[in-house]
């Protein structure tokens, strides 16, 4: 079967067609011809065939089914002891730094009792990989947080799982379903931070969860910005704007019924190292069914001592991800949702998952940028914040890979922000991941788009603004980063270039070469050079996949160093680390080394890491 006969996206899941200008990145949905998804799903109780697991080159529906089920198995086990790492493929360089790559993602999928959950939704399973420089060597250890859902729902004696919580994309099959109001299920799986002398995981709705770096023993929820808040939302209450009349009904009920704390921090956070500060953002709980947003941006140092925090309510209904930040500036790409009302009553009811409730709201033909002023009264030129510039294309941003500012000798400002987006007509909160909560069931067809409508997937594009000496934008641009037009994801940069100009970036790809599902799971990392447009790449081998690339400094040149992969060959059901010359990406002589993790200790798709170099 040729690509094109799995064309994805629902015409049922696609908004109403808005017109765009011929040249922007992201297609008006009136040209797209979008055809009904093709189910790839195995038969009902189907076993793994035989031949999947042995022929490395099979390409075909069925293989690419139970290659992307492989992705998310779960791995009940643990090793609190350092596994060695044994080299498969080169050798560990002489001067590559001494240090811990920490990957953090979901563990587990499935319990004792019938019910599963979608991988957003999995246990945070985190996983380290310490190098020894000196010694040339490479330990394993992975461990569960041990949150306060994960000590509910596993019983350490007897070894077994029972979710009690739905989480906020999961229905229970085999647990309670209906009036079921745990759905605030913190899961700490998503990013993972050494910051000073604490090693968290953190996840989208939630404090973080604090980590012993050397045992990866949980030690506990860190309280960063919910002691002692007070939000300016509660002072506008007394005034009686109608919205903040509703935030107020809405907080016992979100407090005292579904167990959600006041302000949610989000998973993403930036380090700026000019600065040496960490910034975080939250938003309040109940944004997520009201039409205006109340976010809340904190700078720490090195001891999480709070050293700024400003709050800013927009009046839109938007769901943030990733976002960004210069010298002078927070960045927000407003994604914007809406209320789903006939789905909010089944959500709160427990007859389907709480995202039910929200849907994406593709109804402008513009995207909104919130240039926030990172200090107090420091608005450039004088500008309103509370006007967005409007960027002439419709995307939903997932990641952002760096963004940075240059003023000239006129009192000019330009910014530039290289991010990962998608089409509006292809995200979907109910098929991410191909999780079907109605069965239980993993099913990818929702991601195969093909060749005619390959500009709906996320791809690495450019948006650059211009802002004249009284903060009036004179121009917004959107382009792709480079000439590499694949589906692109999971930015990265090194980041001591983090909020300065750079002229690399590394992200997950795909070469599209498989028949069926070719554009994701990615199988390639691609070095894409953001000033002369140009990319390299390096892939593996047939049904092996990857995860999020890591960049690990060597010297003082910006791609001076090397890049950490987490490589899924699931056809032999195996993972490996993966060394890269980020120098040489391209040249047959890219890969390092190569290095095993046991067969025992085969673990799911991560999410995102961070690397951590010995002091």
């Amino acid at each position: 079967m040729q690509a094109n006969q799995f064309n994805s996206v629902p015409s049922r899941f696609c908004s109403p067609a808005i017109k765009l200008p011929p040249w922007v990145p992201f297609p008006s949905p009136a040209k797209l011809k979008v055809a009904r998804a093709i189910s790839i799903s195995a038969p009902e109780h189907a076993h793994v065939p035989t031949h999947v697991a042995q022929d490395n080159h099979k390409d075909d529906p069925t293989t690419a089914f139970w290659d992307y089920q492989f992705l998310f198995v779960s791995q009940r086990s643990e090793t609190d002891k350092p596994v060695a790492l044994q080299v498969v493929d080169g050798a560990i360089p002489p001067d590559f730094p001494s240090g811990t790559y920490y990957l953090t993602g979901p563990g587990l999928f499935t319990d004792d009792h019938g019910s599963t959950v979608h991988p957003l939704d999995g246990h945070g399973y985190l996983r380290a990989f310490r190098v020894d420089g000196a010694k040339r060597e490479v330990t394993f250890m992975a461990r569960y947080v041990k949150t306060d859902a994960q000590v509910e729902e596993y019983d350490p004696v007897t070894r077994r799982w029972r979710f009690t919580h739905r989480g906020p994309f999961s229905v229970l099959k085999g647990g309670q379903k209906v009036g079921n109001v745990k759905v605030m299920k913190n899961v700490a799986n998503t990013s993972v931070l050494k910051w000073g002398s604490k090693l968290l995981c953190l996840w989208e709705g939630g404090d973080p969860y604090e980590i012993e770096s050397g045992t990866l023993d949980t030690i506990g929820k860190l309280n960063m910005i919910n002691a002692h808040e007070k939000s300016t939302a509660d002072d506008v209450i007394n005034g009686g704007d109608v919205l903040a009349v509703a935030a107020g009904l809405l907080k016992p009920v979100l407090r005292d019924v579904f167990n959600m704390p006041p302000k949610r921090l989000l998973s993403h956070y930036k380090v700026d190292t000019k600065r040496d500060r960490l910034l975080t953002m939250s938003c309040d709980r109940e944004d997520m069914l009201l039409p205006r947003s109340n976010f809340t941006f904190y700078e720490f140092d090195q001891d999480f001592r709070q050293l700024q925090k400003q709050e800013f309510i927009i009046p839109d209904h938007l769901m943030i991800h990733d976002w960004a930040f210069t010298d002078t500036h927070y960045i927000l790409f407003a994604n914007r949702i809406k209320l789903d009302v006939v789905g909010s009553v089944k959500a709160v009811s427990g007859l389907s998952p709480m995202i039910s409730a929200l849907s994406v709201n593709p109804g402008k033909s513009t995207s909104p940028i919130y240039l926030l002023p990172r200090s107090p009264g420091g608005a450039f030129g004088g500008r309103d914040w509370r006007v967005p510039i409007q960027a002439p294309s419709q995307m939903w941003i997932l990641h952002v890979g760096n963004a940075f500012e240059a003023e000239d000798g006129y009192g000019n400002l330009e910014i530039q922000v290289h991010v990962s987006g998608c089409s509006y007509q292809w995200f979907n909160f109910h098929k991410m991941f191909g999780y079907d909560w109605r069965s239980n069931k993993l099913d990818p067809s929702c991601m195969n788009v093909g060749e005619s409508n390959i500009q709906l997937l996320p791809r690495l594009v450019q948006v650059s603004i211009n802002l004249d000496a009284n903060g009036n934008c004179e121009n917004c641009s959107v382009e792709l980063s480079s000439k590499w037009e694949k589906p692109t994801d999971f930015p990265v940069i090194n980041p001591a270039f983090s909020g300065r100009k750079n002229e690399y970036i590394y992200a997950s790809t795909s070469l599209g070469s498989r028949r069926t599902l070719p554009h994701f799971p990615f199988d390639s990392v691609v070095k894409l050079n953001v000033l002369d447009k140009s990319s390299h790449k390096w892939s593996v081998a047939s049904r092996r996949f990857i995860g999020e690339p890591i960049f690990v400094a060597r010297g003082e040149d910006e791609d001076d160093g090397y890049i950490l992969v987490v490589e899924y060959a699931v056809a032999i059901q195996r993972c490996y680390l993966v060394i890269l010359d980020a120098r040489r990406i391209g040249e047959a002589d890219a890969l390092v080394a190569r290095l095993e993790v046991p067969k025992h200790l085969n673990f799911p798709l991560g999410f995102h890491g961070f690397w951590s170099k010995d002091s």
